[in-house]
């Protein structure tokens, strides 16, 4: 083997190390899952590496991709053009974030709408494309589905224009390369629509979510897409010394990862020749899955959420739960994140992102309108916040008032209720009867010897006085203290001494 050949060897072999790692394993573990990786030359079709790349997999925003193409094609038909106007309805006003936020009724030109899906994977704007072209959202999907047929897209199942979660809508490596290569050559004047490293709408900046452009040499596209059932997508393309790559990456738990992971496939794309033996597009086999695995346990199943691109919700499919692996794992949470976490994909890592080059994004047929409508908005916000102010410092003073007259009227209460108490205890003193006199009492014993001449004393010298003389009848005695009754001549002689 020559020097050159050897150099070459060592260098593929070092840049897939980081995406196979701790793979191997696992690799015979049951129901493993291979995550979906696809590297091809754009030019021929050529397979330059592929893991698992016709197994279903849900897309996410990469379905812009797809949405895109549908659109682009109905300009080159001649029925709709870019200047023509999408409109928000409520239905696409109301879909999850990642979203502008538009009222229902709010209209932007299709080129504007595409610019914006591209960058910001606004949900709301992708929806509106999808019910403006085509009628109504299901009306578009038969459209999609139709377009994925015509142009070779043989695993894919298309139900909304956007990628947010349905079970029934998946697409495969293989199909999403197949569709990279059908805008690239379909249409080569919007190829620029796929590179726009930012957009700013009035005031705002907002970045494009592929985190190769301005990071990775050559970078001129697509798409990223995100759901926790599939995990962090990309559909990215690069270009060195005239030659370009298409490379997909699906299921990585990260944004950093799947970037990382682009990122070491191209420099090992770059460093192999597609070869007569390489095998097509066309002719990789089906897949024997029947549908996708749900990597929802694996990417949005700990305690800290992941950073989420393309808005909130997640898809929990049918079946038993794939494993997270670069090639395959054993069926556990532990071995399978172990994979993602070896220490050669740690220690890599992307320069910083070059500076930013806005397009200007605009609602209405200009800028002009545009910024007529946000002037109006925003006058009208202004009013609805100084209507509702005054309607607060309303409430509140009619708050302070009531609550003064209720403690005027407490007070009044309180003071009637005291009047009436007071007559209440008037009324009662002049009803209740008057005491009667207190009698002095009788003392218990008679007077003593030297209060009064007429004190009666009992002495056996002293006869009794009959009554009817002037003086008191003593108090009859009791039967057991009966005195002896007096002699006759004693008496007699009291009666002459008188």
């Amino acid at each position: 083997m020559s020097s050159s050949l050897l150099r070459r060897f060592t260098v593929g072999f070092a840049a897939l190390t980081g995406l196979l790692g701790a793979s191997l394993a696992g690799i015979r573990a049951a129901d493993a899952v291979t995550v979906p990786i696809l590297v091809a030359d754009v030019d021929s079709g050529k397979v330059i590496y592929a893991q698992a790349p016709t197994d279903p997999w849900y897309p996410a925003s990469i379905t812009k991709l797809m949405t895109t193409y549908v659109a682009l094609d109905l300009v080159r038909q001649g029925k709709v053009s870019l200047d023509s106007m999408i409109t928000i309805s409520a239905a696409a006003a109301a879909e999850p974030p990642s979203k502008m936020g538009f009222k229902p009724g709010t209209q932007l030109t299709l080129d504007n709408a595409l610019k914006i899906i591209m960058v910001k994977s606004a949900n709301d704007i992708a929806y509106a494309i999808g019910e403006t072209l085509g009628g109504s959202i299901d009306n578009f999907a038969t459209l999609m589905n139709e377009t994925a047929q015509r142009i070779g897209m043989r695993d894919s199942h298309w139900y909304n224009p956007n990628g947010l979660p349905d079970p029934r809508q998946w697409t495969s490596a293989r199909d999403m390369a197949v569709l990279a290569r059908a805008l690239i050559r379909d249409f080569p004047d919007n190829h620029d629509l796929f590179s726009i490293s930012a957009i700013q709408f009035g005031r705002a900046v907002m970045a494009n979510h592929n985190g190769l452009l301005g990071r990775y040499p050559g970078t001129d596209g697509m798409k990223t897409g995100f759901i926790c059932s599939g995990g962090f997508n990309v559909v990215a393309t690069a270009t060195r010394n005239g030659r370009r790559i298409v490379t997909i990456v699906m299921g990585q738990p990260s944004p950093r990862e799947r970037d990382v992971k682009a990122a070491d496939l191209f420099d090992y794309a770059f460093g192999q020749s597609a070869g007569w033996t390489s095998p097509t597009l066309d002719a990789l086999p089906a897949s024997a899955l029947p549908a996708p695995p749900d990597m929802r346990p694996y990417v949005c199943g700990g305690k800290k959420p992941p950073a989420i691109e393309d808005g909130p919700g997640a898809l929990t499919a049918p079946g038993s739960a794939a494993q997270l692996i670069g090639g395959a794992a054993a069926n556990s949470p532990a071995l399978a994140m172990a994979a993602f976490n070896n220490p050669a994909l740690r220690a890599r890592s992307l320069p910083p992102r070059a500076p930013l080059q806005p397009i200007a994004v605009w609602i209405g047929r200009n800028p002009a309108e545009g910024q007529q409508i946000l002037d109006a908005q925003e006058a009208e916000q202004k009013a609805a916040a100084a209507n509702s102010r005054a309607a607060k410092l309303e409430a509140a003073k009619a708050r302070r008032l009531a609550a003064i007259e209720a403690a005027k009227q407490a007070r009044a209460e309180r003071a009637e209720r005291a009047k009436a108490a007071k007559e209440a205890t008037k009324e009662a003193a002049k009803s209740a009867p008057k005491a009667a006199p207190k009698v002095a009492a009788k003392p218990a014993h008679g007077l003593p010897h030297a209060a009064s001449a007429y004190t009666s004393t009992t002495t056996p010298s002293m006869p009794e006085a009959k009554p009817g003389k002037g003086l008191s009848k003593p108090a009859p005695k009791s039967a057991a203290h009966k005195p002896p009754a007096p002699k006759k001549p004693a008496a007699k002689k009291a009666s002459a001494d008188e």
